[in-house]
Formats: structure tokens, sequence, C-alpha cells
């Protein structure tokens, strides 16, 4: 920070100069979008959309590639903020494909942008509200020495979440191997070991309470940081009269919960309930009875792919109750259960709790970045 704060005394003692978003880029004129027909599964071009993924696909499609970057790519209906600096194609409507103009670090613009608060500034046609924002431009040199220090830590969080992956992969190999049992354990139906519980509706209403009594969980809460493993936070709150208005049964802690229509099927996420909570009608529960203890259903669980029972007969895929009682899950000793949930138990630890380990480091290292990236991109704007 020293030479960062040299610098700024030297060039830019009075502060830096402001300008609008839309005045330190050139939009790149980008070819037709893909088309479903351009997609090709040995294809060579790297297909770049909107979304959150960078790679969205491939196609030979070559009329179709922007050459060499670097570019910064832009969201206008996801806020997504992309760095590209290798030849692609444009995969959706509404991805702005932006080059900084002349004397201006295209990867300073790039960390300007993706620091930028745009949550609260509209959806659709998101880029004329975008451009408008004003970001402050410092001399080359403060840029260049900014860039610097942002890409080392954007490096190290990197190579940490490399490890932690390949920890993860390593874990569910185990678990797998944990959870393949010989024929001479029994095999039982789901339905003769828990209660499968459907969901209920929640009238608008009824939402958007940030306490109460009772957690009610939607299938978007599963992705809420701290709920890896166990669900601990939520968006919704209801009292438990209102529970009782709306016929609710809150399951136990204990219970797990997965998403059982729609696209959120494939995404296969399992979690354990810490309270009792009640949940929306896209999700589904399983209560465990006497036989079966809630750890070892979970760990099982993790080694069971749902769309298997996805039913998608009609608009959409969608698990049924009585699909899901039919599941044959192998049922050792209660003590073996036991035993087994808590080996896996402290692996689990290791590679999701953000209180230890790898994710407690990588929690840490995004904290120092995110504190270092909003300090050297604030500036005082200059008269």
């Amino acid at each position: 920070m020293s030479r960062i704060d040299d610098l700024i005394s030297e060039l830019a003692p009075q502060g830096a100069q402001y300008r609008r978003v839309g005045d330190v880029f050139e939009t790149v004129a980008t070819p037709r979008g893909i088309k479903r027909s351009d997609y090709s599964l040995g294809g060579t071009i790297p297909i770049v959309d909107q979304g959150q993924s960078l790679i969205a696909g491939y196609t030979d499609n070559v009329s179709l590639k922007i050459g060499e970057g670097p570019y910064i790519v832009f969201g206008d209906h996801t806020r997504a903020v992309k760095w590209i600096d290798f030849p692609f194609a444009v995969g959706a409507d509404g991805t702005k494909v932006l080059k900084a103009k002349s004397g201006i670090l295209s990867k300073y613009l790039y960390y300007t942008m993706a620091n930028l608060d745009i949550t609260d500034r509209g959806y659709n046609r998101h880029w004329t509200i975008v451009r408008d924002i004003r970001i402050p431009v410092p001399p080359l040199e403060v840029q260049r020495e900014i860039v610097h220090v942002l890409d080392k830590f954007t490096q190290l969080e990197a190579e940490l979440k490399a490890e932690l992956e390949a920890r993860r992969r390593q874990y569910e190999h185990y678990r797998r191997l944990q959870m393949a049992f010989d024929d001479n354990v029994p095999r039982i139906e789901l339905g003769e070991l828990v209660e499968v519980r459907s969901g209920w509706g929640f009238p608008n209403a009824e939402q958007g309470a940030a306490e109460g009594e009772l957690p009610f969980y939607k299938v978007s809460d599963m992705n809420l940081p701290g709920n890896e493993t166990v669900m601990s936070n939520s968006n919704n709150y209801v009292s438990a009269s209102t529970a009782r208005k709306l016929g609710v049964r809150p399951a136990p802690a204990g219970s797990v919960i997965f998403p059982k229509i729609g696209a959120a099927v494939a995404t296969n996420k399992k979690r354990l309930l810490s309270v009792p909570s009640a949940y929306d009608n896209n999700v589904m529960g399983l209560i465990p009875g006497p036989r079966v203890t809630s750890k070892f259903l979970y760990h099982w669980l993790q080694t069971f792919d749902l769309s298997r029972l996805a039913n998608d007969s009609g608009a959409v895929p969608s698990i049924r109750k009585s699909e899901a009682e039919r599941v044959l899950v192998p049922m050792p000793a209660y003590s073996e259960q036991v035993r087994i949930a808590s080996l896996l138990d402290k692996f689990e630890v290791l590679v999701n709790d953000v209180s230890v380990g790898l994710p407690g480091e990588l929690d840490a290292r995004r904290k120092q970045y995110e504190y270092y990236r909003d300090r050297l991109l604030t500036f005082k704007e200059a008269v």
C-alpha cells in the first residue's frame, strides 16, 4: 500500500478525475447472438454469456468469434462482470462487450466495474443506467499498481479454491466408499424409515419477515452463506400462530430437505434443518424415524442423484412423494450408522465449515481482498 500511497501523493495529490462509465469504454461491435444450432460439442471457440458461469458452451462458427482482448463482458440482465483475454463468441442477447479506451487499463476498469454497487439500480436495460455512473480514473501508474495488488489477491484466492475443490472431490470419493455396502446389509424403502413431507404455499403477505419463531425456507435459501450443510440462515420467518393458520406442520431439527420441482432438482442439493422449520411447496423434507439417524441419512443422500426421481412428463421436472418413498436405502445397524456419520462429519467440517481449515482461510482471504479492493478503488474527486 505504501507504494500506491506514494504514487497518489506524487501524481494525484488533489484526488482522481471522475468519468462516466460510458465514456471510458468503447463498445465492441459483436456478431449476432449464438443460436442453438451454433453450439458444438467438439467446438473450439468458447461461448461467453451474461450469466455467472464464464464458459456457457463452445462453437465452431468462426464468423461469430471476437478477436483477442482483453475485454470486459457485462450482462445487462444479470449484473455479471467478466474479464476475457481470449477469443470467444457472445452467447446471449443483452451481453455488452467492452474495451477500455486509450490511456486506461482494462484490468483496472474490470476491478472498478466489479466493485460497483449496482444491486438497486434497475434490472432491464441495465447498461443504460450503469453507463451514467461516475468512477475514479487515477493516473496510469496508479492504475497499474492497483491492478498489481489486486491480481495477487485474486491469484491467491484461485489457488485456495483449486485446493479446496480437490479436497472436496477426495472427500466425496471417500464418502462413496463408506456408503458402498455389500449384499449383507438390508435395503429398506425410504418410506419405512422416514416421513416424506412436502412443503406448503406461503402467501406473499406472509413472506419477507426478518424475524419470527419459525424460519421458512425456499430453495434459494440453500445457497445462502452458512447454509452449505446445515440450514442456519433464512430470508423469511413466520410466527407459530401464522403457521397454524396456514396449516403448516413444522419439520423438526435433523430433517433433510431438498428441491422437489424445476431445474433446481438437478442441482442435487440436500440440507439439514438446525431448528424446527417450515419450507415452501418447492421443497420436500425427510423426517427420520427411530430406525435411521439424521446424519447417516444426510450423508447417504449425498451419494444419491435426485434426478433419478424427477418425473418430467409435465411442463417441469418434479419429484413425487410416492416415488421418493420407494427409494431403497442401505440400512446397517444403528451403531454403525452413528460411527459412519461421525467419521464423515469430521471431513464435512474440513471442506465446508468457514470457521476452520481451507474454507476458513478462503473466507478470510476474500474478506481481506474486499477490504483492500474497496480501499484501493476509493478516491476523493479532484476539483
